[in-house]
């Protein structure tokens, strides 16, 4: 890569000099991405035929350094213009060295350790001769059946923004092209995780308030914060495909926003414009997305044809301009010029190896994981344990599950570098302390198979119990510890894409298996391995802490929360639901009618989440006092300060998620009775009090209306709420005399 980058004209000329040379179908081979499935040679010679031709302009799922470079060769080499291809990957949270899930990151609260996971991640990747991944994910999820939820950052979209922005940075950098970073891809625009039912791939059907206020917001975030690269969702968005939708794809993206990057498909989207019935054949389906904004065809991963094939006969037909195909081409040759592909293509396989084994990346893998989990309960102060304790009974069917410690959209993943709960657990304690494990039941399989499960991902066999003996040795094996472990969730292949589920149970006898340890009587703490909330039927351990998929070093980032090396201070990032019969329960909702009945909504249960968004517990307690405002009222356009003193009540020095939320009580449109508008994670010294401030102005108060059709900032009295959590909360109120609209978001 150049020592000093490219300016812009500069790219541009060089842009403009080598599409001078192109020919109509060398163009329309540089808008097409195509799959490279490990052992599916005869798709591997048709794509080395394209690259030899100059009809491939992208890559995707090669992992390996030397078939990387291979490939490239052939493209820079054997072409007749010998331009570059842009190598893309699911590097989703982390390529060798695997981070906790996104939505573990978001529980953090911390938006530095989502940044500094995917700069390990984004390291790693370029190492090894990638230079675009597809994340972040930020859509908005607020429907725990949809599995895909699993890659975001929750419900919420001021959370989910600050994540984005954090992630974007991570992989980035301070510009795209920078040393050892990779082009981020925020998808997918838009709506996607509001599909009905929470189903994948399902159609979503938002009202314009809730697309602008909820969903847009994170990818407008990602765009600001300098994201070279969208991609399209699946689903149709109100009737319209979105990989189909110009008013989303241009006259929002483009024209309002104005980003200048470039708009990938996600796979085969552009040809599923077919399957949708909205185009009547590939090539009415490749004219579509083209003119919707669509620059790259992620092309269909079965290795059917892809529609930007048929680009050249559209053009020639008529039914598109040169000048529409040459805008696409542009979009992708500025982005591999940005990268530095022109000048140095090739990977240095032996610095490749140096960066995949930094110790230093374990270490960011661990401190990530501790910094995500969530204490949800903890009662007596069971934790944290004693490293003196006698016996330990670890039990559950991902106590010792390495690739499940990964979690989904990890491939090939080697096991080895993984640290389970189990062998975390038996770390810490060492040869003192007894440690015995069983798995207790079988994990079921899953009824459908997906595309990502093969040839992808490649999964030990699980073994097939007898549950009734297991539970019964888990049983015996709980009634002679001091202390059980039980380690219960989902496998990693019942989240993630394709993953969606109707219940909210614990699959399998896992149930079964955590009520009869519990009536052994015998103190037991519960980690939950998994992104959804869960329904434990009432069954409530003395303590359980949420794990998420916690990564390479997951078990030595437990084993350090159990043990009081780490304190936790994360904080769930979505309400967690009694029961599936309440979801979707967001906690920003309207003011209803009855507003004073609202926790009679249901006759045989509460309306109110079991666990609120933004709970979590610590090993000490924190208190709050003393919430002010720098003043009283303001005018539309000012700022405010929220300040608040957060005192350390315990005897542990540990974090707490100061969390700001408003509640706007009058205006162009009715708003929700609480939103998250600011929070700072501090870490507060046992017995100290520390003063928190967080700002209030035109960007924490303004919102789309409906009935304006534009974003405004009202007059009004509003709210506010500081807490631990979005219910504990201390609250004051404001003004905002004046009126005025707030420039377009």
């Amino acid at each position: 890569m150049s020592s000093t980058p490219l300016s812009d004209a500069e790219i541009g000329d060089r842009v403009a000099a080598l599409m001078a040379k192109m020919t109509v179908a060398e163009k329309a081979g540089q808008l097409t991405q195509y799959f490279t499935f490990p052992g599916n040679e005869p798709a591997l010679e048709k794509i080395e035929t394209e690259l030899r031709a100059g009809r491939a302009g992208s890559l995707l799922f090669v992992k390996k350094a030397d078939e990387i470079d291979r490939l490239q060769h052939i493209a820079v080499e054997e072409s007749r213009l010998g331009i570059p291809v842009l190598f893309g990957y699911d590097v989703i949270h982390g390529f060798r060295t695997v981070m906790p899930v996104p939505l573990a990151m978001a529980a953090s609260w911390d938006p530095q350790v989502a940044e500094d996971a995917q700069a390990v991640a984004a390291a790693e990747a370029r190492a090894i001769g990638l230079h675009w991944t597809f994340a972040p994910m930020v859509d908005i999820a607020r429907d725990p059946r949809w599995g895909r939820m699993i890659e975001g950052a929750g419900e919420d979209p001021y959370l989910g923004s600050v994540i984005a922005v954090a992630q974007v940075r991570g992989f980035q950098g301070e510009r795209i092209g920078a040393p050892g970073r990779v082009i981020a891809g925020p998808k997918h625009f838009a709506g996607y995780g509001a599909s009905l039912g929470g189903r994948d791939y399902d159609e979503a059907d938002l009202s314009d308030n809730e697309l602008w206020n909820i969903h847009l917001p994170p990818f407008k975030a990602a765009i600001d914060a300098g994201a070279g690269n969208i991609m399209s969702a699946y689903m149709g968005l109100n009737g319209v495909p979105a990989s189909g939708n110009k008013w989303l794809l241009t006259d929002v993206l483009r024209d309002t926003w104005g980003f200048d990057g470039f708009v990938v498909t996600d796979a085969g989207a552009a040809a599923d414009l077919e399957t949708h019935h909205y185009a009547s054949d590939l090539e009415d389906a490749a004219v579509r997305a083209l003119t919707a904004g669509i620059d790259m065809e992620m092309a269909p991963p079965s290795g059917s044809d892809a529609a930007y094939t048929t680009l050249p006969k559209a053009l020639e037909g008529g039914r598109i301009t040169e000048g529409q195909l040459d805008t696409a081409v542009r979009r992708v040759l500025m982005i591999k010029f940005r990268m530095g592909l022109f000048d140095n293509p090739y990977v240095d396989q032996g610095e490749a190896l140096r960066i995949l084994d930094t110790p230093a990346h374990r270490d960011v893998a661990r401190r990530a994981a501790e910094r995500s989990a969530v204490l949800l309960r903890n009662e007596g102060d069971l934790l944290p344990l004693s490293r003196d304790i006698g016996s330990i009974a670890v039990i559950g069917p991902f106590a010792d599950a390495a690739r499940d410690t990964s979690g989904p959209w990890i491939f090939e993943q080697d096991d080895s570098e993984t640290v389970t709960m189990l062998a975390g657990i038996r770390d810490a304690v060492g040869n003192g302390t007894r440690v015995d494990h069983a798995p207790g039941v079988t994990v079921p399989k899953r009824l459908h198979q997906s595309i990502f499960e093969n040839p992808f991902t490649v999964q030990a066999p699980r073994p097939e119990l007898d549950d009734d003996a297991e539970i019964a040795r888990a049983v015996k094996m709980a009634n002679e510890a001091e202390v059980a472990v039980l380690v219960l969730g989902e496998a990693e292949i019942m989240i993630g894409e394709n993953a969606s589920r109707d219940t909210l149970d614990l699959p399998g006898r896992q149930q079964e298996l955590l009520e009869a340890v519990l009536a052994t009587g015998t103190p037991t703490v519960l980690l939950i391995m998994t992104g959804r909330p869960v329904d434990l039927k009432g069954a409530q351990t003395d303590a359980s802490l949420m794990i998420w998929y916690p990564g390479t070093r997951g078990g030595e980032a437990v084993a350090n929360l159990l043990f009081g090396d780490a304190v936790p201070g994360g904080k769930l990032p979505y309400n967690w639901p009694r029961n599936i019969g309440q979801v979707p329960l967001p906690y920003a909702h309207l003011r209803s009618f009855k507003p004073q009945e609202a926790e009679m909504r249901y006759w045989n249960n509460p309306n109110t989440p079991l666990y609120p968004f933004g709970y979590g517990l610590s090993y000490t307690t924190f208190a709050y006092d003393n919430l002010r405002l720098s003043a009283d009222g303001m005018a539309v356009g000012d700022t405010l300060q929220v300040s608040v003193d957060v005192s350390n009540t315990g005897d542990v020095d540990a974090d707490e998620v100061v969390q700001l939320y408003i509640h706007q009580r009058f205006g162009t449109s009715a708003r929700p009775v609480k939103e998250l508008k600011g929070f700072r994670r501090v870490t507060i010294a046992a017995g100290a009090t520390e003063t928190v401030s967080l700002t209030l102005g035109p960007d924490e108060l303004r919102y789309w209306s409906a009935a304006t059709r534009d974003w405004v900032q009202d007059a009004s009295a509003f709210d506010v709420f500081v807490g631990g959590n979005s219910t504990d909360v201390l609250a004051t109120r404001f003004t905002v005399s004046g009126w005025g609209c707030s420039p377009r978001l």
